[in-house]
């Protein structure tokens, strides 16, 4: 470092890499620093969009969207803008001090100087960092200690006290000014840290204590570290800090606070996908109504997977009955039961999966076993609970976390978050224990009156069914006569509850010319779809229920329900409905490119999807996916993704559509097992086409089915049997294993392809495939690695599902092409979609 400061010293200015800045060698405002290495950021002058103030800022130099990581003089610009401010530079005094002026001179912003050995020099590093160092070569000040609006990997979040460095992220008051707005996110120190993001003197997110493995508040960490990120939590007395790193140097990725949430909640993380070009949003808080600070209030629960979100810890009751039946529950909850402390009765019950209650005023000791803090808890009559403080330290040396007086801002996953012990009095304990008794008998009472149920229900089938056939002779409406809410009530005719558009059937049948047969676009297992123009001059795709069809009313509302509320650029977008008439109808945006296997499998048309073409459309899909497991109002499976399901609009835009076997995922499921199975030969995962378990996986086994075949250019059954392979999975994992993996491409690319490209998309393929769900990766892990442009370091693929088979013991209807199959204990198999 002090030989690169001193050559840079002693060199003239033309000879000089210009990411360095030096006393007399200032950075002008038409000009820019590059930082050597990789040559990943840029430092200049710039003013946003519909801004007349110019800022010195960083921004990334490889994105074509301009991104500015960080800013100097936010709170003091330069007036006029950038094309305006040619005067304006960015110096570096001979106190160390860094400098912004306008072009008359004027200092509009300035750094801490410093009394270290002269001279100095300000440099722009590969990591985003801006460093003033002396001649010694010590860091003087750096961007890093003062960050804006962005966290970068290696940058920290938090307070150094070593240092007296307060390291907190502020929002920019709005895309065209980056002056500081009311929106900050910081790390309090007091008690066990942990991250809060205040909008003024509120505070509206808390991150929860670091576990040793991560925030208990941001359960997405773990999914996190199996995409190539890692973490780093300091709390040793010097600094109490949080940062993140990306082992693939591929991957760009940034935390950002945002002072408005538009596209997700305030705090986010982007990542660059050089493959659409685009940013995209992986994670975001606050996301729901739980992440709100304590909405149910001292010592109430807050669960997302129930109605209503709130809950009183048991052995505890609604402080305001009248609010909690208003679903206001900020007012909390109160004991039943006082404790009983004088007399030691009282005991501790488990919330499992919390994040634990806000840590502000809480104590940490980190040599203390967790019985050795109950005790101690139980001996401290202000102690109200207790967890682990450190999950990865050793049995008996994780230490503990107490907590006093109310437990606030307390919430439960699914899978995630720790083990809570709350304080109870003896008598709501014991209460406890009689009630798993009680369960035992109610249980048997439950049982004895599901029989009857049942008796009941087969008598109202066969009375329903009846009223059915009837209402159906008259024309009315299926719905109004046997449509039911998620809670049994009966549904409405007019169609209020669908939250789209309800057409007449009139109306269908003009806009499709009485459904005439030049209309017509084909014929799937759900009925006919027709191609339709609405009195307004919108095209659309017009799919009927068809009376024979095996998918009937059922699918059919499902579809309704489920497209009404899903909103996605890869999904399809379902325009209306008809309900009413002899036919049940879907209205569809029309798709110009019709369905993938349409290009795909057709040797001429397959010639127009070259190779860019097709890896847009692997990136697509698996936004659309990702879209659907993880970020959409409801965790969606799909169930029959295949590439007659992904519809391609006139830029070749995939959209997943025919959502009429999906199902909504509760998420506290990891995965459900059915008796009716649906889907596709060939596409469906093996532990759901022979056990009925499916899950986000099985749809992750059909993407990678069809990114196999989009590179092949051939479906997954009856191709290779010449190489002694069933399919499509273990021709492509032997060739993998072989080295020659590029052998698999279409031959109708002709060769023009990027290979690399190919590669990681086949690998990604392969592990989407593998026979074991739990070695699958989830679609966000996909989509780092199709961002990622480390190939090599991709985990190796295992066996993929049904490669063991040999071709020897194929059954002959395996050769049909896309069978689809709707199973009732026993696999029947119709005509595919």
């Amino acid at each position: 470092m002090v030989l690169t400061l001193l050559l840079l010293l002693l060199l003239p200015a033309a000879s000089r890499a210009r990411d360095t800045i030096t006393p007399g060698q200032p950075l002008r405002g038409n000009d820019t620093l590059v930082s050597s290495g990789a040559g990943s950021f840029v430092l200049g002058f710039f003013s946003p969009p519909g801004s007349n103030s110019t800022y010195v800022g960083i921004w990334y130099a490889k994105v074509p969207v301009r991104t500015v990581v960080w800013v100097a003089n936010r709170a003091a610009p330069v007036r006029g803008a950038a094309s305006e401010s040619a005067g304006a530079t960015l110096s570096v005094s001979s106190e160390c001090a860094l400098a912004v002026a306008d072009a008359n001179a004027t200092v509009v912003w300035r750094s801490l100087s410093s009394s270290s050995p002269r001279p100095c020099a300000a440099r722009i590093q590969d990591d985003g960092n801006l460093v003033v160092s002396d001649q010694r070569g010590r860091v003087v000040w750096q961007g890093f200690d003062h960050p804006t609006d962005t966290l970068l990997p290696g940058m920290r979040l938090g307070v150094d006290f070593a240092a007296g460095a307060n390291m907190t992220l502020t929002a920019w008051a709005s895309p065209s000014d980056p002056s500081p707005s009311p929106v900050v996110a910081a790390m309090d120190t007091s008690g066990d840290p942990e991250v809060f993001i205040w909008n003024g003197p509120a505070k509206v997110w808390r991150s929860g204590p670091w576990d040793g493995v991560q925030f208990t508040g941001v359960p997405d960490t773990v999914t996190y570290k199996g995409m190539g990120f890692s973490f780093r939590f300091v709390n040793d007395g010097r600094e109490a800090t949080y940062s993140f790193q990306v082992r693939d140097a591929g991957i760009v990725s940034r935390l950002v606070l945002n002072s408005t949430g538009v596209g997700g909640g305030l705090m986010q993380r982007w990542t660059w996908l050089d493959v659409a070009g685009a940013w995209a949003l992986y994670w975001y808080a606050p996301k729901d109504q739980c992440d709100a600070l304590s909405p149910c209030g001292p010592n109430g629960v807050c669960d997302t997977n129930k109605v209503p979100a709130c809950s009183c810890l048991p052995g505890f009751t609604p402080r305001s009955p009248a609010s909690w039946a208003m679903r206001d529950g900020r007012d909390g909850c109160v004991r039943a039961t006082p404790l009983d402390c004088a007399n030691r009765t009282d005991g501790f019950l488990v919330l499992p999966h919390a994040k634990v209650p806000d840590a502000t005023r809480a104590v940490v000791d980190f040599n203390s076993s967790l019985e050795q803090c109950r005790q101690r808890c139980l001996r401290n009559c202000s102690c109200t609970a207790y967890a682990s403080a450190n999950l990865t330290a050793a049995p008996g040396r994780r230490g503990c976390v107490m907590w006093t007086g109310g437990l606030e801002d307390l919430r439960v996953y699914p899978s995630f978050g720790q083990e809570l012990y709350f304080r109870l009095a003896a008598a709501d304990l014991a209460s406890k224990g009689k009630s798993k008794k009680v369960s035992i008998v109610v249980a048997i009472a439950v049982s004895i009156t599901a029989a009857l149920a049942v008796l009941l229900a087969i008598t109202g089938f066969y009375i329903w069914r009846a009223n059915k056939t009837k209402a159906r002779k008259s024309g009315s409406s299926i719905w109004a006569a046997g449509s039911h809410n998620k809670d049994g009530s009966e549904g409405k005719d007019n169609g209020d509850d669908l939250e789209l558009p309800v057409y007449d059937f009139e109306t269908i049948a003009a806009a499709t010319e009485g459904f005439s047969a030049e209309n017509k676009l084909g014929e799937g297992g759900f009925g006919p779809v027709y191609k339709g123009k609405l009195e307004d001059g919108q095209e659309v795709a017009v799919k009927t229920l068809s009376r024979t069809s095996r998918q009937g009313l059922e699918e059919f509302k499902n579809e309704v329900l489920l497209i009404a509320k899903l909103q996605h650029r890869n999904l399809v977008r379902l325009i209306g409905c008809s309900i009413s008439g002899p036919e049940k109808i879907l209205i569809y945006e029309y798709m110009e490119n019709k369905s993938l296997d349409f290009f795909m499998f057709d040797t001429t048309r397959s010639k127009l999807l070259d190779w860019q073409t097709r890896y847009r459309i692997i990136e697509g899909i698996a936004r659309g996916l990702l879209y659907l497991h993880q970020d959409s109002r409801y965790r969606i499976i799909h169930r029959d993704l295949k590439t007659s399901n992904i519809l391609l609009d006139k830029d070749m835009t995939p959209k997943i559509s025919d959502f009429g076997m999906a199902r909504m995922f509760g998420s506290d499921d990891a995965e459900i097992n059915t008796l009716r199975v649906v889907g596709t030969y060939g596409y469906m995962a093996p532990e759901y086409a022979m056990d009925g378990v499916f899950s986000v996986k099985s749809d992750v086994f059909s993407f990678g089915v069809i990114v196999l075949e989009i590179i092949a250019g051939k479906r997954n059954r009856g191709v290779y049997r010449y190489s002694g392979h069933l399919n499509l999975l273990a021709h492509a994992w032997s060739l993998l294993n072989e080295g020659n993996g590029l052998d698999l491409v279409d031959e109708n690319l002709n060769g023009s392809f990027n290979s690399d490209e190919v590669l990681k998309c086949l690998k990604v393929g392969l592990l989407c495939v593998q026979e074991n769900p739990d070695d699958r990766p989830l679609m966000s892990q996909v989509l780092m690695m199709l961002a990622s442009t480390d190939t090599a370091s991709l985990p190796t693929p295992k066996q993929p599902g049904f490669a063991a088979r040999t071709a020897a013991a194929e059954d002959t209807s395996w050769s049909k092409p896309d069978c689809s199959i709707v199973d009732s204990m026993t696999i029947t198999m119709v005509e595919g979609r």
